[in-house]
C-alpha cells in the first residue's frame, strides 16, 4: 500500500482510508466501504470507535492504523449494533476489548441477525450491485491511471461482496448500560447511552478534554441516518440530550464531522415532521413501499442534499409503518386497562 502523510494539513492517507488528525492523538477515518471510524492514540494504547463493515475491511484498517502509531489496539467500541460498524469485530484476540452497550451484545447475539435488515439488503443488493457497476466502469475505461484506480476500487468491493457472505457475528465481551468512563493514560473517554432511537442500544463516545463527541448514527450531521430499526419519538428526546452535552466537534458514523447544533435540531425537524405525514399517508390505505415513493419530505432539502424530490428509504417507511401499528396497539391496550 502507498501511504501519503502531508501532517501540516494533518491528513495521512493509503489507497483506502483517509486519516484527519481533529486533536493530538484522535483522528478521524473516511474512505473504507462501511462506517467512519475514529482512532484514539493514548499514552499506551489505542482505542478505535467502530470497525468497519467486513473482517477483510477491518484488517486493512487495523494495518492503516500502524501508520499512524506503533502502540497496540486494546479498545474497540462498537457505536451499536448494525453490521458496517461491527463486522470486524472477529479479527481481535481475547487481549482486545469489544466494549458495547448491553443491548449491542443482545442483538448481534440474535441467531438471525444476518437474516435481517439492514444487513439483508446490503449483501444481497447493495454490495454486489456496487460491484457490477465497479466492473462496467473498468471495462469501459480507456484512461490507464483511471482504469487502475477503478480496479484498486472493484477489488475491495469484490472482497466486501465474498466477505460479507462469511463473516461471523461477534458481540462485545464487555457490556454497560448507562454511562462507562475509561481512563487511559491521561486520557478520559466516556461512552454513554443517552436513550434509544437509530437504534434501542446507541454509545455516544465523548472525550471530555477535547470537547468531541463521536456520535455513530445516532446523529450524521447534514446526513439522513438509516432508519430501519429506528423509535422516532425517542430519537428526538436523545438528540435533545446530545445538544445539551458541550462539544466542539461531532465526528459522525457517515458524513461529515460538524459542530453546529443547529444541524441536529435539522434532524430531530425531520424525524418530528415524518411521523405525522406517514401516518396520515398510512390512514388513508397507502401502502408502506407506495408511501416510501410519494411522501413529500423536501421541505427540508435545504439541510439534507439528498432530498431531490418525493420519496424516502423503503426499510425506514416499513418501519415506520410497523412502529405506528405498534404504537396504536399499545394505546388500545391502555384503553382496555
Amino acid at each position: 500500500e502507498i501511504y501519503q502523510c502531508d501532517w501540516s494539513s494533518d491528513v495521512c492517507s493509503s489507497d483506502l482510508y483517509k486519516f484527519e488528525k481533529v486533536a493530538e492523538g484522535v483522528y478521524y477515518a473516511t474512505g473504507g466501504p462501511g462506517s467512519n471510524n475514529v482512532v484514539i492514540v493514548n499514552d499506551d494504547d489505542v482505542v478505535l470507535v467502530d470497525d468497519g463493515v467486513t473482517p477483510a475491511a477491518a484488517r486493512l484498517f487495523v494495518a492503516d492504523v500502524k501508520m499512524l502509531t506503533p502502540k497496540p489496539i486494546r479498545t474497540v467500541i462498537n457505536t451499536h449494533f448494525h453490521y458496517d460498524h461491527t463486522g470486524g469485530n472477529e479479527i481481535f484476540g481475547p487481549d482486545v476489548q469489544i466494549i458495547g452497550h448491553e443491548f449491542v451484545k443482545k442483538a448481534i447475539s440474535d441467531p438471525d441477525v444476518f437474516k435481517k435488515e439492514p444487513y439483508k439488503t446490503a449483501a444481497m443488493v447493495r454490495y454486489p450491485g456496487e460491484a457490477a457497476e465497479l466492473q462496467k466502469q473498468v471495462a469501459a475505461e480507456k484512461d490507464p491511471a483511471k482504469k487502475a484506480a477503478l480496479q484498486k476500487q472493484l477489488a475491495i468491493a469484490q472482497e466486501t461482496v465474498a466477505s460479507l457472505k462469511t463473516m461471523k457475528a461477534v458481540p462485545p465481551n464487555k457490556v454497560y448500560d448507562t454511562k462507562l468512563v475509561l481512563k487511559k493514560g491521561k486520557r478520559e473517554i466516556d461512552l454513554l447511552f443517552l436513550g434509544r432511537g437509530h437504534t434501542q442500544g446507541d454509545t455516544f463516545v465523548y472525550l471530555p478534554q477535547e470537547k468531541i463527541i463521536c456520535t455513530g448514527d445516532e446523529e450524521e450531521g447534514a446526513r439522513l441516518a438509516y432508519m430501519g430499526d429506528a423509535l422516532f419519538d425517542e430519537w428526538v428526546m436523545t438528540l435533545e440530550k446530545v445538544k445539551q452535552i458541550d462539544f466542539k466537534l461531532a465526528l459522525p458514523g457517515h458524513g461529515v464531522p460538524f459542530s453546529d447544533k443547529n444541524i441536529i435540531t435539522g434532524f430531530q425537524n425531520y424525524l418530528k415532521d415524518i411521523v405525522p405525514k406517514v401516518e396520515a399517508l398510512r390512514k388513508q390505505g397507502v401502502s408502506a413501499e407506495d408511501a416510501a415513493k410519494k411522501i413529500d419530505m423536501t421541505n427540508h432539502a435545504k439541510m439534507f442534499a439528498e432530498i431531490k424530490g418525493p420519496g424516502a428509504e423503503v426499510r425506514g417507511m416499513r418501519h415506520l409503518y410497523e412502529w405506528l401499528a405498534e404504537r396504536e396497539g399499545k394505546k388500545i391496550g391502555r384503553a382496555h386497562v
